[in-house]
């Protein structure tokens, strides 16, 4: 969505009114609040922390919507948030000025709520270019320096990677803006590395540039999955974004200005492809859909692969695949054709272009017309121009020389042999100035890699920071003094205080307080041997005492849940290093309190959804700290058409006891104790290669509602997510792991999209038994541990089917890579999602020790109880007997035993059944048990 609003405005389309709309103000809501990730995120209720790629561009995307309109709604509020999660997080990562360091972000993606990393899977170390982006960006509009010191510290740990980084799309935009970062403000980031690994095939996923001729069509500078020997497959999004990311780049640092002005040309003509009406029907799967919903052929392929069934080239896409479309023909990647479309323009000579360098410049300052032309034939050619009415003076910046003075209207340029022209229309007769590395016009930097006029950079202060700014009376804290100078190691540092004592010299140095109260200025001023300069200056305060604020510990909440309407108690548990008197200030997104001070009540609103409360502890001194908390606020209903899917109590085997016969294969698990400390009860996993592993089925492929339990007891958390239980995994269905921080992860892939992620609060330990609910409705995801509702998110769609077969204790039927070493036990699938109570329920079945279930004395099975739950009538399928009569107990989950029952049974030599009436029991766990002779068998069941 956002970046076709990008594009459409690029192209001259107001977007805050067409077709009587604000699609500007409706992109809003894509803005994450409510659920405190406080950035934009792919959908409008998401969660961070999965993939980087998702998590750093819709901010991208709405930073350059930002810059191309005034602000209206919350944008000016969101572009200040962004900016500082963003720094957050790469404070957070490492980036740091008491000393300074850079971030390391070799990651895969952030949790922007928790402030974690997630180092699972595939890395996506090239985020550091969107960091930056986005960072450099907030600093040019707000004056920050904090935003400054982030975006250095980012591309810091970009500039510093020996391999290529390229993932998908972040790394141009990083590329962009160190080469901005070094025109504006004298970085000196390696471009020759940065500005080819976008156009390099990179290691991580074989991201690059294409270059070559598929089935007779040229398709040289796509972008995508690239030299993979026959078998590569481009993305249309991807070139579009990156000639949006890379085109004003050669105004920052014009040695890429013919590569860029060629590429440019070369995806151009090859992006053509992507759309329905330049291939054959049968070099693309789309066609019919065009013709009949697109007649105009507007809306391309997402994708292009190099050969599909003997076809080459293949206009296809992931959509019709994956089953989240019925169609590959994507606005996902066509809508960022505007990108494309602004920066060019056809000139009078057939191939060659007029690219303008300043329509995706954003955030870029004040500049004159600036073209650039590439001539790919092997003559010279003349383009004409239209420089307007207006006299103009044109400035060629690759020669450095003005071509034309005073020229107006059509102008005629003449462009050598497989050459580029870059230029600038500037004022006629306007004055020339040079400042270092740029050429001014009246003031407008028109070249920012002059070489006609020598120079010597200035030594520049990047950062000025103490390790407090409050220092009390007396006492002492180190200053550090941060300095880049890109042609000189020769400087001198010189320190001085309006008061205090600086003791030491150098980068870093020392200052104790005086002993009168007040603020004092730290002045630091570095020069080289040219005596180039710079100063910067910085406040301590010396105070008697440091006022600590108010630590909060916990809020504590009576209950994990509530129905609209309901009231929960609240207590925030807080308190005072200083022992200040603290004040308490509780905000909420909707409902209303009772009370005031750190316990209140707080009463839900009559809607259903996620509310988060906030608490602001605060000192007599105004010192203070927020900590929130949120509470899922929805009626559970109790679903009475849902069924036992699977159910493997694993006593002496992995058989499926819930009827549907859903055995498991065991490969190397052995049998073991249970919680209760019952032998051959479960199943220990060795963590290298032991699995059960569970045949597909249609039955276990529904799609509406779910809900997976089981107990587990890890053994060892080898620093890498290890999985539970995966049916298909988060590539294909669901899965539950225990993530590298030891965290139980949740997750759904459902037809909606994105994949669903819910992980836990708690941190697992070694050796202790938990059991754990997870339940998905259609929309809510829960996860529940021992008994208690303890996550949840927001999520919709249809779970997707799973191709491959159910593991226990592995990813997926082929991959050991992440298995499971400790003990799993009673694993139960169901079709519905159970309700809290439900849960409560499964999970005290299991603390049942007084009864060993199931009973197989004899070799006889368990009971097969149907329907699971039950609401009226239970049939009772027991197996070939002798006997004609038989008594059946009823349990309750203490053990306590309701009634007794003799019953006449059938004889013979097959399974028989028989029905009894269970509809005057309230809801809840029974257990069943059936004596005959000498045997004794049991079952159990939910009654609802």
């Amino acid at each position: 969505v956002l970046p076709s609003l990008v594009g459409a405005s690029l192209a001259g389309i107001d977007k805050r009114n067409q077709n009587g709309r604000n699609w500007l103000l409706m992109s809003q809501d894509y803005f994450n609040k409510a659920n405190n990730e406080m950035i934009y995120l792919n959908n409008r209720s998401g969660g961070s922390g999965n993939d980087w790629w998702y998590e750093t561009m819709p901010n991208v995307f709405f930073y350059q919507l930002y810059d191309l309109y005034p602000p209206l709604g919350d944008a000016e509020f969101q572009f200040a948030s962004i900016a500082d999660q963003f720094l957050a997080a790469v404070r957070a990562m490492g980036g740091g000025d008491t000393p300074w360091s850079s971030a390391s972000m070799n990651y895969r993606a952030w949790d922007f709520v928790d402030r974690q990393p997630n180092a699972e899977g595939v890395i996506e170390p090239e985020a550091a270019g969107a960091f930056a982006w986005i960072l450099y960006h907030a600093y040019k509009e707000t004056g920050n320096p904090e935003y400054l010191k982030g975006a250095e510290w980012s591309l810091e740990f970009l500039n510093q990677l020996s391999s290529n980084p390229s993932y998908e799309l972040q790394l141009p935009y990083g590329a962009y803006v160190a080469a901005k970062m070094n025109a504006e403000i004298g970085t000196d980031y390696d471009m020759e590395k940065l500005a080819n690994w976008p156009f390099d095939r990179g290691p991580l996923r074989g991201w690059g540039t294409i270059v070559g001729n598929w089935g007779g069509f040229d398709v040289s500078g796509l972008v995508g999955e690239a030299n993979d020997n026959g078998n590569d497959y481009a993305f249309i999004l991807n070139g579009f974004q990156q000639a949006g990311a890379l085109a004003p780049m050669v105004r920052y640092d014009k040695r890429f200005a013919r590569a860029i002005a060629k590429w440019i040309l070369n995806l151009a003509n090859a992006s053509r492809l992507f759309y329905s009406g330049f291939l054959l029907p049968a070099y693309q799967d789309g066609a019919a859909w065009s013709q009949a919903n697109d007649p105009q052929r507007l809306i391309a392929h997402e994708a292009m692969r190099e050969t599909y069934n003997g076809v080459s080239p293949y206009a296809t896409g992931d959509a019709l695949n994956g089953g989240w479309a019925n169609t590959n023909l994507a606005l996902y990647g066509s809508s960022s054709v505007g990108y494309l479309g602004a920066i060019i323009e056809k000139t009078n000579v057939d191939k060659i272009l007029k690219i303008d360098l300043l329509k995706t410049d954003f955030f870029g300052d004040e500049a004159y017309p600036t073209y650039l032309f590439f001539n790919p034939y092997s003559l010279e050619k003349i383009v004409e121009l239209n420089v307007g009415p207006e006299p103009v003076d044109i400035y060629e910046s690759l020669s450095e020389s003005f071509i034309a003075t005073g020229a107006s209207n059509a102008v005629e340029l003449t462009i050598p042999a497989n050459e580029a022209l870059m230029v600038v229309l500037t004022p006629t007769g306007a004055e020339v100035q040079y400042d270092r590395n740029k050429m001014l016009v009246d003031g407008v930097v028109v070249d920012y890699r002059q070489s006609s006029q020598p120079f010597h950079y200035a030594p520049r202060i990047q950062a000025l920071a103490a390790e407090s700014q409050e220092v009390e009376l007396g006492a002492s804290v180190t200053i550090y003094g941060t300095v880049f100078d890109q042609d000189s190691d020769d400087l001198s540092y010189t320190w001085a205080s309006s008061g205090g004592t600086i003791q030491g010299q150098g980068a870093a140095v020392s200052w104790q307080a005086p002993d009168t109260e007040g603020t004092y200025e730290i002045i630091l001023t570095v020069a080289d041997e040219l005596q180039n300069s710079d100063r910067d200056t910085l406040l301590l305060r010396a105070v008697p005492e440091i006022n600590l604020a108010p630590q909060i510990i916990e809020i504590v909440k009576n209950q994990n849940y509530l129905s609209p309407g309901e009231t929960l108690e609240l207590f925030c548990d807080a308190v005072d290093a200083n022992g200040d008197t603290i004040f308490y200030n509780w905000t909420a997104d909707a409902g209303t309190f009772i009370g005031e001070g750190s316990q209140v009540l707080w009463q839900s609103p009559l809607t259903e959804g996620i509310f988060n409360i906030e608490v602001e502890a605060r000192d007599e001194q105004g010192a203070f700290s927020a900590s929130s908390t949120s509470i899922l606020v929805k009626v559970f209903t109790v679903v009475d058409t849902g069924h036992l899917i699977a159910y493997y109590p694993f006593a002496q085997n992995a058989d499926d006891v819930s009827g549907n016969a859903l055995h498991g294969q065991t490969f190397g698990a052995q049998l073991t104790e249970d919680a209760n400390g019952n032998p051959f009860s479960a199943y220990f996993f060795d963590g290298i290669n032991d699995n059960i592993r569970v045949a597909n089925n249609s039955i276990l492929n529904f799609k509406d509602a779910i809900t997976v339990s089981c107990w587990f007891q890890p053994a060892l958390f080898p620093g890498r997510e290890v999985f539970i239980i995966s049916h298909g995994s988060w590539q294909n269905r669901w899965k539950i792991s225990i993530t590298p921080e030891q965290h139980i992860r949740w997750t759904v892939n459902s037809s909606a999209g994105p994949i669903g992620d819910l992980d836990s609060r708690l941190a697992v330990e070694a050796d202790s038994f938990y059991q754990v609910g997870a339940t998905y409705d259609g929309q809510w995801m829960a996860l529940y541990i021992n008994g208690e509702l303890h996550s949840y998110r927001p999520m919709a769609g249809d779970i997707r089917n799973s191709p491959v077969d159910m593991m226990i204790g592995q990813m997926l039927p082929d991959n050991p890579d992440f298995n499971f070493r400790g003990v799993i036990d009673e694993v139960k699938i169901f079709d519905f999602a159970l309700t809290p109570g439900e849960m409560k329920e499964v999970y005290e079945e299991g603390l049942v020790s007084a009864i060993s279930l199931p009973n197989r004395e004899g070799g006889l099975p368990a009971l097969k109880l149907s329907p699971n739950p039950a609401s009226a009538e239970l049939f009772v399928q027991y197996p070939a007997m002798n006997e004609r009569r038989a008594s059946f107990l009823l349990y309750n989950v203490s053990g306590q035993l309701l009634w007794q029952r003799d019953m006449k049974v059938t004889a013979g030599h097959s399974d028989t059944s028989i029905s009894i009436d269970v509809s005057g029991l309230p809801g809840g766990l029974y257990f069943l048990g059936m004596r005959a002779n000498a045997s004794f068998l049991m079952g159990r069941f939910v009654k609802r």
